[in-house]
């Protein structure tokens, strides 16, 4: 049944958020024919990972999807069957009140980050009555088991990205795409990004001065930044630097789908945050994921569950250089270097675990079937 969705979207972290509002909201339409807005409060990011979008106007409609601008003075509305707010953004008091005299009201869901941490089991799809409202929100967390809301998986990823990671010829139209004019089958090649990190430095030398040859590609971002500091000079999208043994070919910020083309035709990829981390793992090749810094490295108790649950069937050898890898550089701590080598060691047995834990959680559903699912139970 078709139902009508409004999605709200705060961009924090300037493309994650709205990276998996947007996966979420064209699928909704997509393949599952549903009636959705997206309300975003930055359409500059947006035009990032989506160059339709064009942050000049306050309506739009992209992929199925009606595109509304979200600033102070929300225009009038008319709440839709379903409210989701990304990431706990708070919605307009005027919107709510709208809800509140809606009948029936809607279904009202917080869309949560996402954790490898065993608790979420718990708390995924628990209610919550509003206090001076006739509104319950329900949490709703992503998850890698069936007793959680699943991940962004579109119905065809698996069957997309086998046909292109098995075609040569099209992984050497894609790096012509991104101005990558010579890509030597013998490079390890290796995407990159990342938060600002002090284990870069150190990451940086032991490739340069490593064994094996490492094409290094990096959308522009804050880790292009920490390069050209690193390097000592400016390296702008299109600049091709030579290190050593390392290469780094700098490129535009990428949208999501040129952006998933990237994780699939890589050798191992640096992550971070939300929509990077799933999209990488659905890439079905080794990873190293960077998660949001917090305060007294309260991320680290994520990484950390992660990894154990990632490192599941690892040989003790492989699980303890992923693990040791993970480590040293989201505590951004001395031993980088150290930490590659060894994972770079066990690449061959990392990169067939990368694609058997890609199929694994394809087991866990998908978030947006889930949540529609979810939703519709709450309507009848």
């Amino acid at each position: 049944m078709t139902r009508t969705w409004d999605i709200f979207c705060s961009v924090v972290d300037n493309y994650g958020d709205v990276g998996v509002c947007w996966r979420l909201a064209r699928q909704l339409s997509l393949e599952l024919q549903q009636s959705v807005r997206l309300w975003v409060d930055n359409l500059e990011s947006f035009h990032c990972i989506c160059r339709t979008v064009d942050p000049a106007f306050e309506s739009q409609d992209v992929s199925g999807v009606n595109i509304r601008r979200w600033s102070k003075t929300l225009p009038p509305a008319v709440p839709a069957d379903i409210v989701v707010e990304g990431f706990g953004a708070r919605l307009p008091a005027r919107y709510v009140e709208a809800m509140a005299g809606r009948s029936p009201p809607p279904v009202w869901i917080n869309l949560e980050y996402l954790s490898a941490e065993s608790w979420v089991e718990g708390c995924h799809g628990l209610p919550s009555p509003q206090p001076h409202l006739p509104l319950v929100k329900h949490f709703f967390f992503p998850g890698f088991t069936p007793a959680t809301g699943g991940l962004l998986i579109e119905s065809a990823l698996a069957r997309t990205r086998d046909a292109f990671q098995n075609d040569a010829a099209a992984v050497a139209r894609f790096w012509r795409t991104l101005g990558v004019a010579s890509c030597a089958d013998a490079a390890l090649k290796v995407s990159l990004f990342c938060y600002d990190n002090a284990a870069l430095p150190e990451l940086v030398a032991t490739w340069s001065a490593g064994s094996a040859p490492i094409l290094c590609i990096v959308p522009a971002g804050k880790a292009l930044g920490q390069l050209s500091v690193i390097a000592g000079r400016s390296i702008e999208p299109g600049t091709r630097l030579v290190l050593g043994r390392l290469t780094i070919q700098a490129t535009a910020f990428l949208d999501v789908d040129q952006y998933d083309r990237l994780l699939w035709a890589c050798d191992i990829n640096f992550v971070r945050g939300e929509d990077s981390f799933v999209r990488a793992q659905l890439a079905a090749r080794p990873m190293v994921w960077q998660a949001y810094p917090q305060k007294e490295d309260a991320q680290l108790a994520k990484v950390d569950a992660f990894v154990d649950r990632y490192a599941r069937g690892l040989d003790a050898a492989t699980a303890g250089a992923v693990r040791s890898h993970y480590r040293t550089w989201n505590e951004q701590s001395r031993g980088a270097g150290r930490c590659w080598e060894a994972l770079l060691a066990r690449h061959a047995a990392a990169n067939a675990h990368a694609r058997v834990w890609a199929a694994d959680i394809f087991k866990g559903g998908s978030l947006a079937i889930k949540l529609a699912e979810f939703c519709q139970d709450r309507l009848e």
